[in-house]
């Protein structure tokens, strides 16, 4: 379907089309292919895209495979696992394309609070190594504030962009930021009851 207006572009070149430079990670877990295991779930992608090939694929997936904590769960179907296992699956596999721009969309939502803490971690880790774009939707603020560099506040249907917030960088500046993101949604929030 083609925009109603703009364009996205990547590197200088109108992005038309899905392609290995873009990985998308969705909210919901049963996202893999249930006749791969985990590993083939996450070499899946680097070797339909033609990036990777047998070993280096392999050696990739269990790279990303060991930094969500599924080393054990190698050579399991998606049938064995939890729905945060195979939400942690979803997220290796994205990963191990190395994209340009990550999409995610709510990708920690299904995961236990330690779990989602040390996703959380490791997503900014690979970021600090890669420098790669994250375009990540999330609900949760404190999770926007430790992993955005820029917070853009979303209105509900349409959603249309009410406020651009740049990072916190200290925890004080973060509990403020939090503070001043939650007037703005509750002052939105007033606004529209009173239109109602």
């Amino acid at each position: 379907m083609a925009p109603t207006e703009g364009e996205i572009r990547l590197r200088g070149r109108p992005v038309t089309w899905p392609g290995p430079d873009r990985m998308m990670v969705f909210q919901e877990f049963d996202q893999l292919l249930p006749w791969k295991t985990v590993r083939q779930n996450v070499m899946f992608a680097p070797e339909a895209s033609g990036r990777l090939r047998g070993k280096a694929a392999a050696e990739r997936a269990a790279h990303y495979i060991e930094m969500v904590g599924l080393t054990k769960f190698a050579d399991s179907h998606p049938h064995t696992l939890s729905g945060g296992m195979k939400q942690r699956v979803a997220i290796a596999r994205g990963m191990a394309m190395e994209p340009d721009v990550l999409l995610m969309d709510e990708p920690f939502a299904a995961l236990d609070a330690l779990t989602r803490r040390r996703m959380q971690d490791e997503l900014l880790r690979l970021w600090e190594g890669t420098r790669f774009t994250v375009l990540f939707v999330t609900h949760s603020i404190p999770e926007a504030i430790k992993l955005g560099t820029r917070i853009l506040l979303l209105s509900p249907h349409p959603g249309e962009v009410k406020a651009e917030l740049d990072s916190a960088g200290s925890p004080e500046e973060a509990l403020r930021l939090e503070g001043r993101i939650h007037h703005m949604l509750f002052s939105e929030e007033i606004a529209e009851a009173e239109n109602v």
